[in-house]
């Protein structure tokens, strides 16, 4: 019997906290036709989920919060329960498989079933057929979702970008060798422990002070506020070669560019909104890794977090991409990724009865500082296939909570790096404005590259 995390467990209080929202995390796969017929589908799919315990079992929670919630086998688990068929209204475009994905996406899993459901979707246009994968974020963070998804497709587990995250490379550091009999030695290990612990204690603390300072500061913009709940979606696409010219010419990272981007959709939709953006609009939650290299294939949630205040008042392109690397690499050092992680570390040891009331307590309280979530998943290098099919585009789908009206989720496939966009219905009716206004952004910064070239 495997128990939740605080973090895991915390999701779930998050969705409890507001009736309207739902904190389920999605993976749109678009595949070449035609689509098979139901039965093989189902067929398929029974085998390869038979091999994902979470996705054949329940959250059981414990009366009074005693003890933290656990993961139980479902007695009664029955494949019809998750597994969904439906058809779009022509003419198949995007705009109506968008409308279909929000739909899904916005309706909470049923607590009483395992925490996932998968949609084929039919009747898109150019004899398409897809596949939404929706599941709980209790259950993982983006890139165990990524995982997950990609092994229920063909083959074995698509390669990705995995292993080549931050935190899977710095816990590649060497081990210290066995202890030394110099007692010279000893008395300068304890000095650099003491150093090392009170330098990483100073980091830690001035990061978590920033973290509370994001949250308590309030921000006068109209993308912070409370959602109802229905939902929007929209995707942009750009090439990542072209983001790697960006990179290579600005000296900038793949991050940098998708958050420039970001940026100068937003202060563009603001700016048609007749809002003038200031340096304070644009605070972004920016979820960070903090899973080893050990851990790629656990389900669960690892990440941390940073909360800079995006460009957003600065109209030069470049400019503005500059800026984004300058703040992001003061953030870094400034200890926010550091304090989440020993935040969420310590929870852990705590009895759970206190952190679920504190957790509960905390996302019932009105965050105003933070206006929009971003967070770039690593996915697969090479192409998927399923059931014999190409799978021609994998979008992600974020959701969103606590505030926060916009969720972006960046995705790498193959030669694309996807951007999908979770918004609030009622306050964010222009989302589609934001998906085409990153891709314009990216479009500005290559043709300023190669003429600078």
């Amino acid at each position: 019997m495997e128990h939740l995390t605080t973090l895991d467990a915390g999701f779930l209080e998050a969705e409890d906290s507001d009736r309207h929202v739902s904190l389920a995390i999605g993976g749109l796969a678009v595949m070449e036709g035609p689509a098979p017929d139901h039965a093989s589908l189902v067929s398929v799919l029974a085998e390869r989920v038979s091999e994902i315990p979470r996705f054949t079992q329940v959250v059981r929670t414990h009366p009074l919060d005693l003890a933290a919630p656990e993961w139980v086998d479902d007695p009664q688990f029955d494949l019809a329960h998750h597994v969904h068929r439906i058809a779009l209204p022509q003419p198949g475009n995007d705009a109506a498989l968008y409308r279909v994905v929000a739909d899904i996406m916005e309706r909470r899993l049923d607590r009483d079933r395992p925490l996932w459901e998968s949609w084929t979707i039919e009747g898109l246009a150019e004899d398409r057929w897809a596949v939404l994968t929706k599941l709980h974020h209790c259950i993982a963070d983006g890139i165990s979702a990524t995982r997950l998804l990609a092994g229920l497709c063909d083959g074995p587990d698509a390669e990705t970008f995995a292993n080549r995250i931050r935190a899977a490379a710095e816990s590649s550091a060497p081990r210290p060798s066995g202890p030394s009999l110099n007692p010279l030695d000893w008395a300068g290990g304890i000095w650099h422990l003491s150093t090392a612990v009170t330098s990483a204690a100073a980091r830690i603390a001035t990061g978590a002070a920033q973290i509370v300072a994001g949250v308590l500061n309030p921000t006068d913009s109209s993308l912070i506020g409370s959602v109802s709940n229905l939902r929007r979606y929209s995707a942009a696409e750009v090439l990542l070669s072209d983001v790697a010219l960006i990179c290579h010419k600005f000296d900038v990272t793949i991050n940098d560019v998708a958050l420039a981007a970001i940026t100068d959709s937003f202060r563009a939709m603001l700016m048609h909104r007749g809002e003038q953006p200031q340096r304070n609009s644009l605070r972004t939650l920016v979820p960070v890794s903090v899973r080893s290299a050990d851990a790629s294939n656990q389900l669960d949630n690892r990440v941390s977090l940073m909360l800079p205040y995006l460009p957003i008042e600065l109209d030069d392109p470049v400019e503005r991409l500059h800026a984004v690397h300058r703040r992001l690499t003061r953030v870094k050092s400034g200890g926010q990724r550091q304090a989440g992680s020993a935040f969420f570390s310590a929870a852990n040891y705590i009895p759970f009865a206190l952190t679920a009331w504190a957790v509960r307590l905390l996302t019932r309280l009105p965050q105003l500082g933070i206006v929009a979530l971003a967070t770039n998943v690593p996915g697969p290098r090479r192409r998927l296939r399923m059931m014999g099919r190409n799978v021609l585009r994998l979008l992600p789908i974020p959701p969103i909570a606590l505030h926060l009206r916009t969720g972006i989720a960046m995705l790498s496939y193959g030669d694309d790096l996807v951007f999908g966009i979770t918004a609030d219905y009622d306050a964010v009716p222009d989302v589609d404005e934001l998906a085409d206004g990153i891709e314009r952004a990216v479009a500005r910064l290559v043709a300023i590259s190669e003429g600078a070239g």
